[in-house]
């Protein structure tokens, strides 16, 4: 088995995807390493809990001081988040940029605050290959809450997303798109290649530290499928575990920069439910056709509201309460049976990253969660607000779930400052050369909508700098 290549990609989501992608395209040799199984659509059927069990990473929780607790949702397969997520794409707002100078002295190639512009070219790239449109196929239950909407005048938009045509609006999106439509990184950036042998690709590859030799990194060690351990050596070393798993194998590699685990932003979310006289079938819809972002900007309320939506039976009947707290025993057994009249809205709450992952060299993690005032409005006013749209829209009962998170943000950010990030404007560790942090760690401050696309764009830029190789890491093109 070949144990050297210019680059080892660690991650296969919507960062690690796309820069093997990106870097096999342009002829370097590139080993992708991804924790989970490589599944296809002819794998994916609607079938939450084997989606759950096979696609999703294992359910992680962190208390809260009133006795909640979060959960981090994120996937675990070839693709990651990307192949179950519901392909949202929308670029981040100029403010939500404006803010990553602020934060850590982030400067473009030009000595210049970072801005919202330094992505362009990027995000137009990124589009481009993922196919972006918008959705206007809205089905009975969003036409349903739009009338909720306007009597709080309030707009509702179609969202743009990477579907193709071949999206039959099934809502199987969370379980991986049967269709092939969605197009997670794995369908476009990962398979074109390795299609072509231009890429290798190990799946079921869990990767326990980085190789670290005179403060430069020289490869990775990890566990095969059978339960081998490996080594491989690369001109530069990319890891893109995801926020939560990312500053995690850095410090079980060694590194010790106090930005590494900390700033993590959740991007938190709860979905709010209301029953309908008649079905609404909102489980039989592309599940985020819809938004309002009248109160996208911090000074307008600082969350987004996506529409319409609902979890499989399992997923929904597991956190469901209301003002009377959890639904149990008959009630809960009502609102079950009632599944097909529930319409549910996702508001998502930009907030202050002032969450933490705590990991240590044994593989022991713990995330650090405590909701400043500001950030606790936003949550509480997200829900005010979409109650209010639901029963406008004529429900005759709002629910609600817990506190989940699917964007997570930060933890190994990128800015100027050493003391105020973890790696450079181009995504090199501050105190270890050669290695690079390509996903949403890298983001400096949660932007206001969902981050795939953003996070795609950061994977674009960091692949062609080390396409360019100004250092030398890689030598030539192969």
């Amino acid at each position: 088995m070949k144990d050297h290549f210019d680059v080892v990609v660690v991650g296969s989501g919507a960062g690690g995807g796309v820069i093997a992608g990106e870097l096999a395209q342009r002829g370097r040799d590139v080993l992708l390493l991804e924790a989970g199984p490589h599944l296809t659509a002819a794998d994916f059927v609607r079938w939450e809990a084997k989606a759950t069990h096979e696609l999703w990473w294992p359910l992680r929780l962190a208390p809260l001081a009133s006795g909640e607790v979060v959960a981090f949702l994120a996937g675990r397969c070839v693709g990651g988040t990307t192949t179950i997520n519901t392909k949202v794409a929308l670029r981040a707002h100029e403010q939500d940029v404006a803010k990553w100078h602020a934060s850590t002295g982030l400067t473009n190639e030009r000595g210049e605050p970072f801005s919202s512009s330094d992505l362009e070219p990027y995000y137009d790239r990124v589009e481009q290959v993922l196919g972006v449109r918008e959705r206007t196929d809205w089905t009975k239950s969003v036409r349903t809450v739009e009338v909720g909407f306007e009597a709080l005048g309030a707009e509702l938009e179609p969202v743009h997303s990477y579907t193709d045509v071949n999206c039959m609006r099934c809502g199987s999106c969370l379980q991986g798109c049967p269709t092939n439509a969605g197009k997670s990184t794995e369908n476009t950036y990962i398979h074109e290649a390795w299609a072509r042998g231009l890429l290798e690709l190990r799946a079921e590859a869990v990767v326990e530290r980085v190789l670290i030799e005179g403060s430069q990194a020289t490869g990775v060690e990890y566990v095969d499928a059978g339960g081998e351990r490996r080594t491989v050596r690369a001109g530069a070393v990319v890891a893109a575990c995801g926020s939560l798993n990312t500053p995690q194998l850095l410090i079980r590699s060694g590194l010790g920069n106090q930005s590494i685990g900390r700033n993590l932003g959740l991007h938190p979310v709860r979905l709010v439910y209301g029953l309908f006289d008649e079905p609404q079938d909102a489980h039989m819809v592309y599940p985020i056709t819809a938004h309002c972002m009248d109160f996208q900007l911090d000074e307008d309320g600082g969350f987004v509201v996506e529409a319409t939506t609902i979890q499989d039976p399992i997923a929904f009947a597991t956190t469901l309460c209301d003002e009377n707290g959890p639904l149990w025993g008959e009630r809960l057994v009502e609102a079950a049976r009632g599944f097909r009249r529930w319409v549910g809205l996702l508001p998502l709450v930009t907030d202050e990253n002032s969450s933490a992952v705590v990991g240590d060299e044994d593989g022991g993690e713990r995330f650090d969660v405590e909701f400043t005032p500001v950030e606790q409005e936003r949550l509480d006013a997200s829900l005010r607000f979409c109650r209010e749209v639901l029963e406008a829209s004529g429900a005759t009962q709002v629910c609600w779930t817990g506190i989940a998170s699917t964007h997570v943000q930060g933890t190994c950010r990128m800015g100027d400052d050493p003391a105020l990030s973890a790696v450079d404007r181009n995504g090199e560790s501050h105190e270890v050369k050669r290695l690079f942090v390509g996903d949403g760690s890298l983001v400096p401050r949660t932007m206001s909508v969902n981050p795939s696309l953003t996070i795609m764009a950061l994977a674009t830029r960091l692949a062609e700098h080390l396409d360019a190789d100004p250092d030398g890491y890689l030598g030539s093109t192969a």
